[in-house]
């Protein structure tokens, strides 16, 4: 059975490789399609795309949204989203601007700890992409302070850390409205032991319409407690490794295409897709 990747990062946000290159990854792990997913950004997408056609690889223009939920923050998987939509453009672009406010609030954190960076070094670290907190921690590996990325996330960067800075989270139903707006398909990611009857209730009745059940953080009876789960809410199933490069300090680790996703999955999520642009024509 034909496998691909629905869940995938770039340097179009804070993967460790090229869109091109992760496009060539895909096609040497013997991939038929993958979703690039990069965080509040699909500018990585249309070189992605060429990237694809050079290698028989299809790509699908993803997008991984982070959104305010009961409990605090969830990601949000967008598949299926037009590239030159101006009201997602606007959306995404704001987004990143408060990422980029976030940085300075956390260089700020950082300095009163006792670890100093500048910003600066920070924005050139994602050398235009969406910034994230694996940015800073790659600056203070760089600078000494730390001696590797998960160091940098457990004494600084992580919640309750001297510099942890929370996001500025758009409500999960502002998002969805948004996607399914353009005919896109939302799914929850990596959910992990937080997923019950209730929570994915909760999750379909503010749009989402699918759950992220193969994942590296999901251990085999998660991953079916899952599934099961969406089947008896109705939802849709995706999954992937998040995969974010070789060096995967700081993220579940899973190589490129190891999740075993199934093209049929793919398959379900456009048929939605294509559904929701035939109503809206």
């Amino acid at each position: 059975m034909p496998l691909v990747e629905l869940h995938v990062h770039s340097t179009a946000s804070d993967g460790e490789y090229s869109p091109a290159d992760v496009v060539s990854r895909a096609a040497a792990a013997d991939l038929s399609a993958i979703a690039l997913t990069d965080h509040d950004t699909i500018d990585g997408v249309a070189a992605a795309m060429a990237a694809g056609e050079q290698c028989g690889v299809r790509v699908v223009t993803g997008c991984e949204f982070s959104v305010g939920v009961s409990w605090g923050e969830l990601h949000l998987l967008g598949y299926f989203l037009p590239l030159d939509d101006p009201d997602l453009q606007r959306f995404l672009d704001d987004q990143r601007t408060k990422r980029v406010r976030r940085a300075h609030a956390i260089v700020e954190r950082l300095g009163r700890a006792g670890a100093p960076i500048e910003v600066d070094a920070v924005l050139a670290e994602a050398d235009g992409g969406t910034v994230g907190r694996p940015h800073v921690a790659r600056v203070l590996v760089k600078e000494g302070l730390v001696p590797d990325i998960n160091r940098a996330f457990s004494k600084f960067l992580a919640d309750r850390r001297p510099a942890f800075v929370a996001k500025e989270l758009p409500p999960l139903e502002e998002v969805t409205a948004l996607v399914k707006g353009m005919g896109g398909v939302t799914s929850a990611a990596h959910l992990k032991l937080r997923a019950s009857k209730v929570i994915l209730a909760e999750l379909k009745r503010q749009g989402v319409d699918a759950v992220e059940v193969l994942h590296p953080a999901h251990d085999d009876p998660t991953a079916a407690r899952l599934d099961a789960l969406a089947s008896n809410t109705g939802m849709l199933v995706t999954g992937g490794s998040d995969w974010h490069g070789d060096d995967m300090s700081g993220h579940d680790p899973a190589p490129m295409g190891s999740m075993n996703v199934p093209d049929t999955w793919l398959e379900s999520i456009e048929e939605l897709h294509r559904e929701r642009l035939q109503i809206g024509t």
